[in-house]
């Protein structure tokens, strides 16, 4: 390969992410613009075999925190830095398994909550919520597009990773602290 054609591939292998990105920051706006113009019910939505929905809530984001960290696990041995084989449909089925836990979460914070920004834990916690399912959206497009540098997934991954823990210190963690272990 010549040095002229490998900084353009480059180029059009980070260009490939561009669109994934796009619509992953749309993501992120339109949940947060949502949020903040949505007149919050301050109703519960959901809470089956809970307390309440704190308790619901919190449960679910730790089920989804315990997934991202066998996403992690899945992820090094698909790309080979375990040195054992876990089967791909592990990676697969415990993101769509985490990802459905924050379902319900998502739509009651959106619901029922609203996008606050008065106290700063709930601000941070806000903000990464629209990230979280922005990089998700931004990784979800990514995966099937040809060219993808090889540092794409790997990158969109942690930073839905990183959302992740982030949003379950300022929401499971806060309330289990806090609050108290319940159901």
């Amino acid at each position: 390969m010549t040095a002229v054609a490998q900084p353009r591939q480059q180029r059009r292998g980070a260009a490939t992410l561009l669109v994934p990105l796009l619509v992953g920051g749309l993501v992120m706006v339109v949940l947060g613009v949502y949020g903040r113009m949505h007149t919050p019910t301050g109703f519960a939505v959901g809470p089956a075999g809970f307390s309440g929905p704190l308790p619901m809530k919190s449960w679910l984001t730790t089920g989804a925190f315990v997934l991202a960290f066998v996403q992690i696990v899945s992820a090094l041995s698909m790309w080979g830095k375990l040195g054992i084989r876990i089967p791909a449909g592990v990676h697969r089925w415990s993101g769509r398994l985490a990802f459905v836990l924050t379902v319900p979460v998502a739509f009651h914070c959106l619901y029922a909550l609203g996008f606050q920004y008065d106290v700063p834990r709930v601000l941070i916690h806000s903000l990464l919520g629209c990230f979280f399912y922005g990089i998700f959206t931004a990784k979800m497009l990514a995966l099937p597009r040809k060219g993808l540098p090889g540092w794409g997934l790997p990158v969109l991954g942690s930073l839905a990773f990183t959302a992740l823990v982030g949003l379950w210190l300022t929401s499971s963690f806060w309330f289990f602290t806090t609050i108290g272990v319940s159901f």
